[in-house]
């Protein structure tokens, strides 16, 4: 089913769960082009766009958060962008879809809705996508100062799981952003006109936006790879610690159990016949157990 919205001479139609008859009705009336058409039944298509001489066909990606608000996940964005008509198509992001909804209860109420052409049309729902996109962006930088905070603390399985989360996003934010930036640059260069006049500093607008999130993206990437390189240093250089003091343990432990151990055997030993013989021995361990406890103090091996 198509829902239209109309602002003048221009329209804003929107297919939810496109049929096969919308398609057709696509191809019949706007005459687009058929590879277009096999794209907008189709998903996991790479970013692109398109450029004819009456219209522009775009797929765009933008990320947004599962109902667990845990791992990022990847949702299309697919429109047709005409003089006077942009169309978006399919399960695109929630942000189109409730821009969607907005406008239409804006234009059924008779509220005062301006736009000038599709051009800006384009430009709200691109500016929305990546205002929210900026929100998600953040939200993993907010992820990443906390593990820097929680760094030094003995939450260690927490700081592992959090850590391969948020790197899991980051590489998801990095497959989405680096090939679209090329793309986002096509508008800004003058390479795609579009069909309004001082569009410029729009388009500029979109891309400052997109190249900011791309740079944040990176910075967060080397971030939580130093934190993890630091991370894997202090839980290494813990373990060396716990294992230098069961090494120390274990030093001081062995003269004691060889002298327990030679005095359990059945034969002849000094001390045998003394009253006060395992008053010497016990005496004698405890020296042997001081003296290497203030031995290793000494170089400063504890």
């Amino acid at each position: 089913m198509i829902d239209t919205i109309k602002f003048g001479t221009l329209k804003w139609h929107h297919i939810y769960q496109p049929s096969d008859d919308d398609l057709q009705h696509l191809l019949d009336d706007f005459h687009f082009h058929p590879l277009d058409i096999e794209d907008c039944k189709s998903y996991n298509q790479r970013p692109k766009i398109d450029i004819y001489d009456d219209y522009y066909f775009l797929i765009l990606h933008f990320p947004y958060f599962d109902r667990q608000n845990k791992f990022l996940k990847t949702r299309e964005v697919k429109i047709f962008w005409g003089e006077d008509y942009i169309i978006t198509i399919g399960k695109s992001h929630w942000v189109v879809r409730d821009l969607f909804q907005q406008a239409k209860h804006a234009a059924d109420d008779d509220e005062k809705f301006q736009l000038a052409s599709s051009d800006q049309m384009l430009y709200i729902v691109l500016e929305k996508l990546m205002i929210e996109s900026m929100k998600l962006v953040r939200q993993i930088g907010s992820e990443v100062d906390s593990i820097n905070r929680d760094l030094f603390t003995r939450k260690a399985e927490r700081i592992i799981e959090s850590t391969s989360i948020v790197r899991k996003n980051i590489i998801l934010l990095n497959t989405i952003f680096k090939p679209q930036l090329r793309l986002f640059h096509k508008f800004e260069s003058g390479e795609i006109e579009g069909y309004a006049d001082n569009m410029e500093d729009y388009w500029g607008n979109i891309l400052d936006y997109y190249q900011k999130m791309w740079d944040m993206t990176e910075d967060y990437a080397e971030l939580i790879d130093g934190l993890s390189m630091t991370f894997d240093s202090l839980q290494a250089n813990k373990t060396n610690e716990i294992m230098k003091i069961l090494t120390l343990v274990s030093t001081i432990l062995l003269p004691l159990t060889f002298i327990t151990g030679l005095y359990g055997m059945n034969i002849g030993l000094p001390f045998d016949n003394e009253p006060f013989a395992f008053i010497i021995i016990i005496s004698t361990m405890i020296f042997i157990a001081l003296f290497m406890l203030i031995y290793f103090k000494r170089k400063h091996w504890m």
